[in-house]
C-alpha cells in the first residue's frame, strides 16, 4: 500500500485503515490540485493582464454563463463524490459485523481495562487474533477519555455514564500503540497501552493460559451477590420484571414510551432505576450508583445476554429486597 511507503504514516493493520487512507489521499489530492490550479491561474492572470501605461482600459465584461455554470456545477459534483465516499467509509466503520467478538473496555484515570467474553482481563494490553472482527464496548469510570489506535485508524470518545462502541478487524500480526487522545488529567500522557495481534493458534494458547470464569458466569455471581434474585425471581412472587430473554427486546414503560433493552438501558436501570419504570411494576429498586463497579455492570450485561427462559436462579430466601446497597467489593 502507498501509505506504508510514507514513513510518517502508521502501518495499515486493519481492514478499515486502507479505506480511511484512500479517502484521505483522494481529498488531499483533489483539493490540493484545485488549490494549486487556482493559485497558478491567479498568478498568471495577474501578470498577463496587469495594468500598463500604454494599454487602454479594457471593455467591461458582462459575464460568461457557460463558464459560470461550469465552475459552479463541477465543484458541486466533486463534493457530492467526497460525501458519498466519506459516507461509505463512515457506515462501514460504524456498524460491526454480526459475528464480531464483543470486548468490554473501561477507561479510568489513567489506564485501560479490558474484559474478554471468555473472562480474561487485561490492563493496558489487548490480545486479539488476526483476521477476526472485534467490537469494543467502551465506557468511562471517571472523566471523558478517547480510545485511539493509529494503526487501525479507529478513534472513539469514551464517556462516563454511557456506552460507545468501535470495531476493527486486524489483518497483520504485531504490536500496536494504544493512546488516550482526550486530555484527562495530570497523567494523561501515561494513559497508553498495546494491542497485540496474534496468529489464531497463538491466541488460542493465550486464551487457555489465561482462562478465568466467563463474563456471563461472573455476571451471574454479581446477580446473586447484590440479591437481584430477591425481586427479579421470574416466578409468582416476583416483585420486579422478568429478565429472561430481555436483551435487545422492546420494553414498555409506565409513561407510555418504549425503549430497547440494550447495554445503556441496563446500565441506567442499575444506576438510576426510577428514571424508566416498566409498565405494570412499582419501583422498589434502590440505586446502585457508586456501589456496583463498571466491571460488574459489564459482567451483569453479559449474564443478561445469556439468560433465557427458565434459567433464572431459584430464590433461596424470603427476605424483603434490600433498601440500600453494600459498598463496592464488600465481602
Amino acid at each position: 500500500m502507498f501509505a506504508q511507503q510514507i514513513i510518517w504514516f502508521p502501518s495499515q493493520a486493519s481492514t478499515t485503515a486502507s479505506r480511511v487512507d484512500l479517502l484521505l489521499y483522494m481529498l488531499t489530492t483533489i483539493c490540493g490540485a484545485v488549490g494549486l490550479s487556482v493559485a497558478v491561474t491567479l498568478i498568471y492572470f495577474a501578470v498577463r493582464y496587469r495594468r500598463r501605461s500604454n494599454t487602454p482600459t479594457p471593455a467591461e465584461m458582462r459575464g460568461n454563463r457557460p463558464l459560470e455554470l461550469f465552475w459552479t456545477i463541477t465543484p458541486m459534483f466533486i463534493f457530492i463524490g467526497f460525501f458519498v465516499a466519506g459516507a461509505i467509509v463512515y457506515f462501514d466503520a460504524y456498524r460491526a459485523p454480526d459475528d464480531a467478538t464483543v470486548v468490554y473496555v473501561v477507561g479510568k484515570q489513567w489506564m485501560w481495562k479490558f474484559q474478554h467474553p471468555e473472562g480474561q482481563r487485561e490492563i493496558n494490553e489487548l490480545h486479539v487474533p488476526v483476521g477476526q472482527p472485534f467490537k469494543l464496548m467502551l465506557t468511562s469510570e471517571d472523566v471523558i477519555h478517547s480510545f485511539f489506535v493509529p494503526a487501525f485508524r479507529v478513534h472513539m470518545d469514551v464517556l462516563p455514564g454511557r456506552y460507545s462502541s468501535v470495531w476493527f478487524q486486524p489483518i497483520r500480526p504485531g504490536h500496536y500503540h494504544l493512546f488516550c487522545s482526550q486530555y484527562c488529567g495530570t497523567n494523561h500522557a501515561g494513559m497508553v497501552g498495546t494491542v497485540h495481534v496474534m496468529e489464531p493458534a497463538e491466541y488460542e494458547r493465550w486464551l487457555h493460559l489465561n482462562a478465568e470464569g466467563s463474563m456471563a458466569l461472573e455476571g451471574r455471581k454479581v446477580f446473586l451477590k447484590y440479591r437481584c434474585i430477591s425481586c427479579h425471581s421470574a416466578d409468582e412472587n416476583a416483585r420486579a420484571p422478568v429478565l429472561e430473554d430481555l436483551y435487545l427486546r422492546p420494553v414498555h414503560l409506565r409513561d407510555g414510551s418504549t425503549v430497547i433493552a440494550d447495554d445503556d438501558y441496563i446500565r441506567e436501570s442499575v444506576y438510576d432505576p426510577g428514571k424508566k419504570i416498566v409498565l405494570g411494576w412499582d419501583n422498589l429498586m434502590p440505586t446502585y450508583k457508586g456501589q456496583v463497579s463498571p466491571e460488574e455492570i459489564n459482567q451483569l450485561i453479559a449474564y443478561l445476554k445469556s439468560l433465557h427462559r427458565g434459567e433464572t436462579p431459584n430464590r433461596v430466601e424470603e427476605f424483603a429486597p434490600p433498601a440500600a446497597t453494600p459498598p463496592i467489593n464488600s465481602k
